[in-house]
């Protein structure tokens, strides 16, 4: 029982953060998309929104290296490194959308571009950090 509830919360918790990646790309695609004609579609709405919530989903709760003190001092998880900042890129280019959306700010194209490229490297880390991960482990 105890085993199935926690199994339970863990499905929760991730599905949650699949839901915030959906959302952040909903705000990102949001905002790009009025800045930027072609990618004004609910195709793109919708693929910016899959991609956030894979991301969210594979990148932001990866299972950890384990830890040798004597062979980590210089080691680097790269899986954790790349979780971080991908999901760091992510949401500062999200929250960054949704200022600019709610305070109807028009930026100039090259900040669009801009915030457009950030959101993309960002989960492309998160799901690359996912991967390497769950290949690991």
């Amino acid at each position: 029982m105890r085993f199935r509830i926690r199994r339970s919360a863990h499905i929760l918790e991730r599905l949650g953060l699949a839901m915030a990646g959906a959302a952040c790309g909903l705000f990102v695609s949001a905002h790009v998309g009025s800045s930027i004609s072609f990618l004004t579609s609910e195709g793109f709405l919708l693929l910016m929104m899959i991609a956030g919530a894979v991301g969210f989903y594979l990148g932001i709760d990866t299972p950890k290296m384990p830890f040798h003190p004597d062979e980590d001092r210089t080691r680097i998880d790269s899986a954790e490194f790349l979780s971080a900042v991908g999901t760091f890129l992510a949401t500062l280019t999200a929250f960054f959308s949704v200022g600019i959306i709610v305070l109807r700010s028009e930026p100039d194209l090259a900040w669009t571009i801009l915030i457009g490229l950030g959101w993309t490297v960002g989960i492309a880390m998160q799901i690359v950090a996912g991967a390497i991960a769950r290949a690991r482990a």
